[in-house]
């Protein structure tokens, strides 16, 4: 498998996470160092990976269990050695976001170690 397929495994594991409502999946898709930082109604949010896999999990019924669409677009993914970074778009909690994900290869994993992520509007 190329890093383009692992790293696009692992932010297939993170929209599943959301999707899903799963905190065990948030955390195999996350670094354990990583953070999630970004505007949410004006103000800044900034929160560890295990704030975002507890809030996440708190998410229920889960958007697959509501039968609601699923919505990931890899947009890009640039690779510089053990390092990564992709842009995506998705809906989660009826919004559509433009996350930007800087990925780390650790121990033949690659992990998101940050997320920046953009509040685009109302999911359609």
């Amino acid at each position: 498998m190329t890093s383009e397929d692992q790293i696009n495994a692992t932010i297939q594991t993170y929209f599943d996470c959301m999707y899903e409502s799963s905190a065990d999946k948030t955390r195999a898709a996350f670094h354990p160092d990583a953070k999630i930082t970004g505007y949410m109604g004006g103000s800044l949010q900034q929160m560890p990976v295990e704030e975002f896999a507890e809030f996440v999990a708190k998410q229920q019924p889960s958007a697959q269990s509501q039968g609601l669409p699923a919505r990931l677009d890899v947009l890009s993914i640039e690779i510089a050695g053990d390092t990564a970074l992709a842009r995506v778009r998705d809906d989660y909690l009826g919004i559509t976001f433009l996350d930007t994900l800087s990925l780390i290869q650790a121990d033949g994993q690659w992990l998101i170690y940050n997320k920046l992520f953009h509040v685009e509007g109302k999911a359609d």
